[in-house]
C-alpha cells in the first residue's frame, strides 16, 4: 500500500506509476469451486484470519459479505507479544497484513469465506506480495483458529491445486501466530477514504469482482 506519510500529489504520482506500469496486469477473477470439505453445525460468532495483501482491500470485501458481523485489519504470524505497522513494514518481524473476521456459520460458513478469500479477495499464486505490494507481510496464509478450520483450509488447498484452478501454483501457506489489531487509522480505510487512489485502482475493482461473481452472498 502507499504508506499515509506520503504527500497527496506524491502518492497519486505513485498510482499513476503503478497502474501505468507492469503491475497494473488486469486482475483477473478465477471463481474457485466450493470446498469439497466445509464445517457443519457450528454455532456462536466464529472467527477466521486471513492474509492476502494489503489489509485495506481485505477488510473490504469480507465487510460486503452476509453473515459478516465484523472485520478488523492487522496483523498476524510473526515474532514478538506486539506488532505495529512501523514494525511490520520493515519486513523483519514475520507477520503478515491480516483481517480478523468475525461470523455467523448460520449465514456464512469458513468454507465459503475461503471461496471468496481465493476467488477475488487476493491471488494466491503470487508468493509474498499482492499487486504493487512487495514482501513476506503481503503473503498469502490462513490462520486457523480451531482444528477444524485447519482441516479444512488444508483440504481446500489441495482440492484447488488439484483441480488446477490457476494456470500457476497456489503459494497459500497455513500458519500460526496471534493476530494484533492495526492502528486506527488503517480500519474501516475503505469506507473512509473511498476516493484515496489506492483504494480506487487496487481494491474498487476487488469489490465489483465480489458482487459480479458472488450476489447471493452481498449484504444488501
Amino acid at each position: 500500500m502507499l504508506k499515509l506519510a506520503i504527500p497527496a500529489a506524491a502518492a497519486a504520482g505513485l498510482y499513476l506509476l503503478a497502474s501505468t506500469g507492469a503491475g497494473a496486469q488486469a486482475e483477473r477473477t478465477v471463481l474457485a469451486p466450493p470446498p469439497a470439505r466445509d464445517i457443519a453445525g457450528a454455532t456462536g460468532a466464529q472467527t477466521a484470519v486471513l492474509a492476502g495483501g494489503c489489509f485495506w482491500g481485505m477488510e473490504a470485501v469480507f465487510e460486503q459479505v452476509k453473515g459478516v458481523k465484523s472485520v478488523t485489519a492487522g496483523y498476524a504470524g510473526g515474532t514478538g507479544s506486539t506488532a505495529s505497522y512501523d514494525q511490520v513494514s520493515t519486513e523483519t518481524t514475520g507477520h503478515a497484513e491480516a483481517v480478523k473476521i468475525v461470523y455467523d456459520p448460520r449465514v456464512v460458513s469458513y468454507g465459503t469465506l475461503l471461496r471468496v478469500y481465493f476467488s477475488v479477495a487476493h491471488d494466491p499464486t503470487q508468493l509474498d506480495y499482492q499487486g504493487p505490494d512487495h514482501g513476506p507481510s503481503y503473503r498469502s496464509a490462513i490462520f486457523p483458529q480451531t482444528q477444524e478450520q485447519r482441516a479444512v483450509a488444508t483440504a481446500y488447498i489441495a482440492q484447488l491445486g488439484k483441480a488446477r484452478t490457476w494456470p500457476a501454483p497456489i503459494v497459500t501457506k497455513i500458519e500460526t501466530g496471534q493476530f494484533f489489531a492495526a492502528e486506527a487509522y488503517h480500519q474501516d480505510f475503505y469506507r473512509k477514504n473511498p476516493t484515496y487512489p489506492y483504494i480506487v485502482r487496487w481494491d474498487k475493482p476487488k469489490i465489483a469482482a465480489f458482487r459480479a461473481t458472488f450476489p447471493q452472498l452481498a449484504k444488501s
